[in-house]
């Protein structure tokens, strides 16, 4: 009897690869959380120009890290500063004012994304929407404002974004005491001023905001 011939072996399938068995994409540890920074700042020079002149390297660092600057859209004064400094490195910005202001705060004319609201409360809601942390340079009213408001909504769980202050030459010092009158008052808790991160120099200062925003 002949012996039939043995069939051949069936092909291998060429290997293909299991999703499954790769990880999905992670982020680079070292990837900075914080892409954008929003600036409290003045929209008057004021008496130092130490204080203008660090608002525009606050603008220039920004940029360097490739960060988004996030302000009240103004082309004067410290706002216009720190603008202005972000725009020569090259960086991205936003602005966002209201329209009662596009006159007397002048407009920045250079920067593309100028977000123009009706109220103060609009500009205030937008730029906490927008931005990864805050940043406060010396200002009035207005600024303090800002910060408190920030700080006000931290305090209640409305975000939990890194919030900072640069205490340029000390400029924020009573404003720092004051707050611990208000701690030995009864009037804020203990752990109020540690929400604040505050430094006296730009880097580091923004060393320690990456930090701030991916342990929030």
């Amino acid at each position: 009897m002949t012996t039939p011939p043995t069939p051949p072996a069936p092909a291998t399938p060429p290997a293909t690869s299991n999703p499954a068995s790769h990880p999905p994409h992670t982020p680079h540890p070292d990837a900075n959380p914080v892409r954008s920074v929003c600036v409290f700042c003045g929209a008057r020079d004021g008496n130092d120009p130490a204080w203008t002149e660090e608002a525009r390297e606050l603008g220039r660092a920004l940029a360097r890290r490739d960060i988004r600057l996030v302000f009240g859209g103004g082309g004067t004064g410290m706002m216009g500063a720190v603008a202005d400094g972000a725009l020569e490195e090259g960086g991205q910005l936003t602005g966002v004012i209201p329209a009662m202001l596009v006159e007397d705060e002048k407009a920045h004319p250079k920067v593309d994304d100028m977000r123009v609201v009706t109220t103060m409360l609009e500009r205030k809601t937008l730029l906490v929407d927008i931005s990864d942390a805050f940043i406060t340079l010396p200002g009035g009213l207005g600024t303090l404002d800002e910060l408190f408001e920030v700080l006000t909504w931290k305090q209640l769980h409305l975000h939990d974004k890194p919030i900072a202050m640069l205490n340029t030459g000390g400029f924020w010092d009573r404003l720092l005491s004051m707050l611990d009158r208000c701690i030995d008052g009864g009037y804020l808790m203990t752990d109020s001023p540690a929400q604040l991160l505050i430094e006296r120099d730009i880097e580091p200062l923004l060393e320690r905001l990456a930090p701030a925003a991916t342990h929030a």
